[in-house]
């Protein structure tokens, strides 16, 4: 089997529960890029993770299988599509287009 094989038997795995809307449990996280008490923004195997809520805190983290706990009153889980492959549109590549 060569790598590209095993990658996706390694992140394939991505869900999430929530329970009675005050806490959440989380597979596949490959990055938390940003967290406070309002908003996770957390790079997934299925893409970038926006959880908005209220009182937010992070009560488990294993970064070795990617999972994670979050209690508070959860408002929305949105995945955000990446049309530009994670990279700002420069001005000049906005004025030219």
């Amino acid at each position: 089997m060569n790598n590209k094989g095993i990658d996706n038997l390694i992140t394939s795995n991505h869900e999430f529960k929530v329970t009675d809307r005050s806490q959440i449990y989380m597979t596949g996280i490959k990055k938390i890029n940003s967290f406070d008490d309002e908003e996770f923004l957390m790079e997934t195997t299925m893409g970038i993770v926006l959880l908005k809520g209220n009182g937010l805190e992070m009560i488990k983290l294993d970064t070795h299988d990617g999972h994670v706990s979050i209690k508070g009153q959860i408002n929305s889980v949105t995945y955000i599509d990446d049309k530009n492959g994670g990279k700002e549109e420069s001005f000049l590549s906005k004025l030219f287009k």
